[in-house]
Order: structure tokens, then C-alpha cells, then sequence
């Protein structure tokens, strides 16, 4: 069973139907969400939506790399980075649907 990519047009279509309203006000609605959702990542909030999970901004020490090509050692500075933490319904749920997925390939 191969995994399917959801876009932002399936989830108002989903949104649109449930809740019985037009599909572009639905889209309106989730861009706003994930628009917010950026907003407060850059202010530097931490963001908690219980039972899915939390995001949050981090700082990624400099460290050394190396050029893959070259071999050469390069400095790479600091970097910012979102973690997400997924919440104990999305992590039952995901857990739930790996379980099912490797009986289905047995």
C-alpha cells in the first residue's frame, strides 16, 4: 500500500464537505491557520496544539562538515530550525497505522 501526498487543496475539499461550506473559504481558513501558525514560530513562540502535537524553534550550534567532492573541512554556522513533537493522539494514531501497514506486507 503506498502513501498518498495530501495537499493543501485535499485538506479544504475535506474541510469544505464536513463542515458544508465552499471549498475556497475552507482553503482561506487553513492558509490563515498555517499563516499564523509561521507567524508565532518567527516570534519565537513555542506552539502547542494538544493532541497533535508541539512546534518549536531551535538553535543549531556551528559545527564542522565536510566537502563531500573536495574532502575539504568547511565551518557551517549557526542555524534556526523548527522541531515538532507530534502529540499522544497523532503518535497512537501513526503507531496504529505502521502496525497495520507491516501486517498488510506479511
Amino acid at each position: 500500500m503506498a502513501n498518498k501526498t495530501v495537499t493543501k487543496r485535499d485538506l479544504s475539499k475535506a474541510v469544505a464537505e464536513k463542515h458544508d461550506i465552499v471549498q475556497a473559504e475552507a482553503k482561506e481558513i487553513i492558509q490563515t491557520l498555517l499563516d499564523q501558525i509561521i507567524e508565532e514560530i518567527a516570534a519565537g513562540n513555542r506552539l502547542e496544539l494538544r493532541d497533535f502535537g508541539v512546534f518549536e524553534p531551535r538553535a543549531r550550534a556551528s559545527r564542522k562538515a565536510r566537502n563531500p567532492r573536495t574532502g575539504e573541512s568547511v565551518s557551517v554556522g549557526p542555524k534556526a530550525v523548527i522541531g515538532f513533537k507530534a502529540g499522544k493522539k497523532m503518535s497512537a494514531r501513526a503507531q496504529n497505522a505502521l502496525t497495520q501497514l507491516q501486517k498488510a506486507a506479511k
